[in-house]
């Protein structure tokens, strides 16, 4: 089988990462694998050299776009990991948030305004109007992309501007939230059984009060506990509402719920990622850990059920 890592997105070498912890626990259960970097190579190598399955570990861009994912499905090569159509439904995540609330799923009020718009009816004007409607603190984020590239809190409407321009470094709409105060937690969801299972919820305590890209991967910057330090009835919910959404997009194999349990208990959901981090802090192998489960024996019965498909 294949581990795919790296790609040209901006969060390759976090990418690279991932790839080469999971291709070392794959070994450690006695899985042959190769690592293969998703460049203009690929297609021949996968034609020549045909795995038995591909485990896509990209992030961002082509990875979790479901761009990769159709090349896969096109030569017909069984793979871990969301369909093409499934990838692009939650990679936009103003889709993603329409699709929540539509179907009763708590998710932060928002606005996804084009550059464009900004440019074409005045920026002061449309920052104005944006913070009328969902007042102070904003989280603005890229509409697309992963690892918090992008992201960041505003607590001053005269930051506005210039956090705006540095989100759009990153893509070409924002999406502002409403901030919401409150424990931030992560739920993967894996499906290596006969149903999908949510993991141990996990608490994410940043040091410095926001769990940018710099708290997510730099070791010591951020705090996890797991499970997280809420009631069991709050964690019970998280892990319903994880699988609720992971069911909802259509989502295969593993996913991860990104959200924010808010003052009165309740889950809101900030977006959902196909493609979960498999650093060292990363996420979903510290919840496999908690409960104990292997990473190397989880995605080598990911592997099985992608073959099976095949």
């Amino acid at each position: 089988m294949a581990v795919l890592a790296g790609g040209l997105s901006h969060e390759r070498e976090v990418s690279l990462r991932s790839g080469m912890r999971l291709a070392a626990a794959l070994r450690g259960v006695g899985m042959s694998v190769r690592e293969w970097d998703a460049d203009a190579a690929l297609i021949e190598r996968l034609r020549t050299d045909r795995p038995d399955a591909v485990v896509v570990a990209l992030h961002g861009g082509e990875g979790e776009n479901g761009s990769v994912q159709a090349v896969l499905e096109l030569l017909g090569v069984p793979f871990v990991g969301t369909s093409a159509a499934a990838c692009r439904r939650a990679w936009d995540k103003p889709t993603a948030k329409a699709e929540f609330a539509r179907a009763g799923l708590d998710t932060p009020d928002w606005v996804a305004l084009p550059h464009a718009t900004f440019r074409e009816l005045g920026a002061r004007g449309v920052l104005d109007a944006m913070v009328e409607r969902l007042g102070l603190p904003l989280m603005l984020k890229p509409d697309q992309g992963g690892s918090a590239l992008g992201a960041q809190v505003v607590t001053e409407s005269a930051d506005l501007p210039a956090a705006m321009v540095s989100c759009l470094a990153y893509a070409d709409t924002v999406l502002a939230e409403r901030f919401v105060e409150g424990t931030e937690v992560a739920v993967s969801v894996v499906e290596d059984g006969a149903e999908a299972r949510a993991l141990p919820p996990v608490e994410v305590e940043a040091k410095g009060g926001v769990y940018d890209y710099t708290a997510r991967y730099t070791p010591g910057a951020t705090t996890f506990h797991c499970p997280a330090r809420l009631d069991d009835a709050v964690l019970a919910t998280l892990q319903e509402t994880a699988l609720a959404a992971h069911r909802l997009l259509g989502l295969r194999d593993v996913s991860r719920m990104d959200a924010v349990v808010d003052a009165a208990g309740r889950v809101q959901i900030l977006e959902v990622n196909v493609s979960p981090g498999l650093t060292d802090t990363s996420l979903l192998p510290t919840a496999a850990a908690t409960e104990g489960t292997d990473l190397g024996a989880l995605f080598a019965r990911l592997v099985d059920r992608a073959v099976a498909r095949g």
